[in-house]
């Protein structure tokens, strides 16, 4: 198996400068490459690849196959039950332990749809027009990069990357190989919070002073559990499943599933904050936060997890707000009154959720003599998928090449978010953040926790080093 990667290291990748202006073969590489793009015309099927079939993986596969106009181009994943579509060959002990987590592989396309194990191969097949990347967090930079430069567009799922500086060389390289790359940030597409960002920006609440959000899910006692080291199951294949990352024996509270109890990974911070982060500042049309203060710990769940059971940031803007999130997986019950999230402001309040919103007018507080502001009313929609609507919007925006809902830039900032929390959280100390340059201020010894270290032979640039 390594022998086959060094040979297809050596045969299509080569290293290249993630700077703009780059040397002369470089952009003929790059010139090549857009000029293998098919020129998708009205009547066309868009050919998608899937990059990771597994829990997610598989329901975008799902809703990707709901659409008349998109054809199943090819399927790649470490774990070949998953790539073959065979639950009855999936591990016993998987079905077990995670129940509806294993999707069932129900899906109906041609049985001569290619299947890969190695996403590299996939990126190399020049009738895909673009990929959908449904795999472990730590991958999603690794992969969007090289689809880029492959000449692919990209779906990404969220958390978009593990550190701040991956999400920027994702958005340089979409910018250098002009892809349309969509962020599964699906809020973004939601019927009614399209129609929240008008009302929040018209200003029916006032300003808008606090922002809140959490996650809450009781875990105690045994949360994901405690394991042994050992073998991977069967055809799954571990040390791709790791790739950029440390090396490490499996564990079967990693993969699949629960490795955003990993910070090596991911985190919670990232897989739920990330949703409300960008909700929050797409409604307050905010960019990004100017500092950062975080408190949590394991405090109550007994299990191998890397990260908190417990934490709290709050995030302050420049323009005067705070945004406060709460991580709490050792206590239950909702901590808002209704809804997932609450902004506070000077005439109301809103609480609201994919499906409805509520706002309350506020009454006048000390030394105050007007009785309220506002009406208080309540709007219920029909539910829509917001995960159909944003996939959706993408294979639209393939053909019209205009921005998606949830573009790489966008999706980088509300990103940046959960990244600098857990930063926040590691260092101990209140961060000082420059947006502009992406860079702390305050305290500079933590800049370098804004990248991460990659494994040998992968580099951050999107490429595998060359072997001699």
């Amino acid at each position: 198996m390594a022998e086959n990667r060094r040979e297809l290291t050596r045969r299509r990748f080569l290293k290249t400068s993630m700077v703009a202006g780059a040397s002369a073969p470089v952009a003929l590489q790059t010139a090549a490459l857009e000029a293998r793009s098919r020129i998708l015309g009205a009547n066309d099927r868009i050919r998608l690849g899937f990059i990771g079939v597994g829990n997610r993986g598989s329901q975008l596969l799902q809703a990707c196959t709901a659409m008349p106009d998109v054809e199943v181009a090819a399927l790649c994943d470490v774990y070949e039950p998953y790539r073959m579509r065979d639950f009855s060959r999936v591990d016993k002990g998987w079905v077990e332990a995670l129940g509806g987590r294993i999707p069932k592989m129900s899906e109906q396309f041609g049985r001569d749809v290619p299947r890969y194990a190695d996403f590299r191969q996939l990126l190399d097949q020049q009738d895909i027009d673009a990929v959908i990347i449904g795999t472990p967090d730590h991958w999603h930079a690794l992969q969007t990069v090289m689809a880029c430069e492959a000449g692919k567009d990209v779906y990404v799922e969220k958390p978009l990357c593990v550190s701040v500086r991956e999400g920027r060389r994702m958005v340089e390289a979409a910018r250098r190989h002009d892809r349309v790359v969509q962020v599964g940030l699906q809020r973004r597409s939601s019927d009614i919070y399209r129609e929240l960002a008008e009302v929040v920006r018209g200003g029916e609440i006032g300003y808008v002073t606090v922002a809140r959000a959490y996650r809450i899910n009781n875990m105690v006692p045994g949360g994901i559990g405690r394991a042994a080291d050992r073998e991977p199951p069967p055809g799954f294949d571990w040390d791709l499943w790791l790739g950029p990352r440390p090396w490490r024996p499996y564990r079967e509270n990693i993969a699949p599933y629960k490795f955003r109890w990993w910070k090596e990974y991911s985190s919670q911070m990232a897989n739920w904050g990330v949703h409300y982060f960008d909700t929050i500042r797409w409604l307050l049309d905010e960019e990004a936060p100017v500092s950062i203060s975080a408190h949590g710990g394991q405090y109550a769940v007994q299990d191998d997890r890397t990260i908190p059971d417990t934490a709290e940031v709050i995030f302050e803007f420049a323009s005067g707000r705070l945004l406060i999130f709460g991580q709490y997986e050792a206590s239950g019950g909702s901590a808002l009154s209704s809804g997932e999230i609450e902004l506070r402001g000077t005439h109301g309040n809103l609480y609201c959720s994919q499906t409805s919103y509520r706002i309350e007018p506020t009454r006048a507080g000390q030394f105050q003599s007007w009785n309220s502001r506002g009406k208080a009313r309540s709007v219920e929609k029909r539910e829509r998928d917001a995960t159909a609507l944003h996939l959706r919007d993408f294979v639209d925006c393939l053909r019209s090449r205009e921005g998606c809902h949830c573009d790489l830039e966008t999706g980088h900032r509300s990103n940046s978010f959960a990244l600098l929390a857990n930063i926040a959280l590691e260092s101990g100390a209140r961060i000082d953040w420059d947006p502009q340059t992406e860079t702390i201020l305050e305290p500079e010894t933590a800049n370098s926790m804004l990248d991460c270290e990659y494994r040998a032979p992968w580099t951050p640039e999107g490429v595998m080093a060359q072997e001699s």
